[in-house]
């Protein structure tokens, strides 16, 4: 049996708050007949982004600081802006990031920044987010803006397989002193950044991990479809990992946060 308060009351608040608000959309789905697993909806949401609905949702919940909107106006011009974590979501992790007084996050998967952004702002001044990824040409996008927005120092950008930057810190000793971590990167090696993840992030902090539902191919992932069916075999393993307790949100294109026990 898993203890059932073993995580900081902050914690526990911010996961009932979550269970609320997952129960919320599973009624909402029963409400409205669009927000179906397997619906023909874009990519990155369960909602269709031209739904009432979903504007709604943004006029009356995002708070988004002008020079995160300046970037995100700049992603969705970019070929690849789709890959962009939703902004919905991302504001979600930087209240989760504050709720928890997090000074050290790790992300896997940077892209052009924002979600990096959104989480260096709520970060204190000596707080850190060590940025993985292997593509600079991409985070070249947003770090002006990172500069503009004066949390530069608090970004840590490592140009190399997050892997490698993983095992680094392990080995530098800095197991178990991260807050948060953020993982969305090549869905394959998804395991392997949750495992790693896991033994960075000190008891009662949070392992967010992106695209969960995978626009509903995991529901029957093709033998030729690696990525889903990386993302569907660690659902399972999730839901019966004793080391963490999990939410899994009908957000963006669905999102887990396992609280670290």
């Amino acid at each position: 049996a898993m203890p059932l308060f073993s995580v900081p009351k902050e914690v526990a608040v911010g996961t009932a708050m979550l269970g609320v608000a997952f129960a919320t959309g599973l009624l909402a789905g029963k409400r409205y007949p669009s927000i179906v697993f397997g619906a023909p909806t874009p990519p990155r949401s369960i909602i269709g982004k031209s739904s009432p609905l979903w504007q709604y949702i943004l006029d009356h919940s995002l708070r988004e600081h002008p020079i995160l909107k300046k970037l995100r106006l700049l992603t969705a011009d970019h070929p690849w802006g789709r890959m962009m974590v939703s902004c919905d979501q991302a504001q979600l992790m930087a209240n989760l990031v504050k709720l928890i007084k997090a000074k050290k996050v790790i992300e896997i998967g940077v892209f052009t920044g924002y979600n990096t952004l959104n989480m260096a702002l709520v970060l204190p001044d000596n707080g850190r987010v060590i940025a993985c990824d292997i593509n600079e040409d991409y985070a070249k996008i947003g770090k002006p803006l990172w500069k503009e927005a004066g949390v530069e120092h608090k970004i840590d950008l490592r140009i190399k397989p997050a892997i490698q930057t993983l095992d680094e810190l392990l080995a530098g000793g800095e197991a178990e002193t991260f807050d948060f971590a953020f993982i969305d990167a090549d869905k394959e090696s998804y395991n392997e950044y949750y495992e790693k993840c896991l033994r960075l992030v000190k008891k009662g902090g949070i392992i967010a991990i992106d695209n969960v539902l995978w626009n509903g191919k995991v529901l029957k992932p093709r033998k030729d479809d690696l990525a889903a069916q990386s993302i569907h075999h660690l659902n399972e393993k999730l839901l019966r990992d004793a080391r963490v307790n999990i939410s899994m949100l009908p957000m963006g294109d669905g999102v887990t946060l396992a609280f670290k026990l």
